[in-house]
């Protein structure tokens, strides 16, 4: 087996946070296809939370098609663009992330991805975009379900869960409550070596969280210790991430990942985030199987639509866990 590390930079010239790691540290890269892809995802989530996934199957000209589609779309006019929103909480959005007062240099689109609600809430970014910008999302989300399920299945079946599905099925679900968030950081007329907060820190409180991006840098994450580091951008692969509710599912045996976008105001970033999220009645509470006793749980016992609502009330930066802890 050859083992695959991609690695992490830090920018000396960002200094947003003063815990900064000059030295690089290895994202782990896994080989879906790989027979022992399971053991590693495993023990990424564990040690960084994150992690790095080629051999994917996602087709590449699929990927292009919907960044040229999703690139259209943020080229209109802010008029056209504000007729899709405000995000309610799904639409467009600009500068402001959530209701908390969290800002940023950014505009966003935010999705249901439950394909039984046909997109109800958010008609008007397809009656604002190209004819086929519809049909490349809903693919990409189906796309992204399957990637998702499949990180799951491997993780359930390295650490034996039980009953067999536990997680997986999570995602695959029709009430599944997933979503997908297009992310655009523009460039700076003015200012243009200026790097600012495009999107603040924070964890996803989903399971799992899948995204890819352009070629255009300012992605972090923060390591154990509290220092930031720099992920290099990768377009044609994906990088997915461990969000609240795997955390607590695990006893944290996982860990949810810190992260942060720093814009880049030379170039444009485009990202696309795949949150696979439980149906909202779903009660999260760390499994029976990996804790057989009550006593040794950290965690109680939440829907996911408490947990969900807690969220949207918070700050990006709030420490939300808390919620869950004893």
């Amino acid at each position: 087996m050859v083992i695959l590390l991609q690695p992490v930079t830090f920018n000396s010239d960002v200094n947003v946070n003063p815990k900064c790691k000059p030295s690089p540290v290895p994202v782990p890269v896994i080989d879906l296809t790989d027979p022992d892809a399971k053991t590693r995802i495993v023990k990424a989530c564990e040690e960084l939370g994150f992690f790095k996934v080629v051999n994917h199957g996602v087709r590449p000209d699929h990927l292009t098609q919907l960044e040229e589609e999703a690139n259209k779309f943020f080229a209109l006019s802010q008029f056209l663009k504000e007729k899709a929103g405000p995000p309610d909480p799904f639409g467009y959005g600009s500068k402001m992330i959530g209701s908390s007062g969290d800002m940023g240099w950014i505009e966003y689109i935010l999705l249901n991805a439950n394909h039984h609600l046909s997109f109800a809430k958010t008609t008007a970014v397809f009656q604002q975009a190209s004819a086929v910008f519809r049909e490349v999302v809903e693919a990409y989300m189906e796309e992204m379900k399957g990637m998702s399920s499949k990180v799951l299945e491997m993780v359930e079946e390295e650490l034996s869960i039980e009953p067999k599905g536990k997680l997986s099925k999570l995602v695959k679900m029709k009430e599944s409550d997933s979503c997908l968030r297009m992310n655009h950081y523009p460039e700076k007329e003015e200012t243009p070596d200026k790097e600012e907060i495009g999107f603040g820190e924070h964890t996803d409180p989903q399971l799992v969280s899948v995204l890819r991006s352009n070629d255009t840098e300012g992605l972090q994450i923060c390591l154990k210790d509290g220092s930031w580091v720099s992920v290099p951008p990768d377009h044609s692969s994906f990088f997915v991430s461990v969000g609240d509710t795997l955390q607590v599912m695990t006893n944290g045996r996982f860990k949810s990942v810190k992260h942060r976008v720093l814009t880049n105001t030379k170039s444009s970033r485009l990202s696309m985030i795949y949150f696979a999220g439980p149906p909202l009645t779903e009660m999260i509470a760390p499994l029976t199987c990996l804790v057989p006793k009550q006593d040794d749980r950290l965690y109680k016992e939440l829907t996911w639509s408490q947990y969900k609502s807690y969220c949207y009330k918070t700050k990006l930066g709030d420490y939300r866990l808390g919620l869950f802890e004893k």
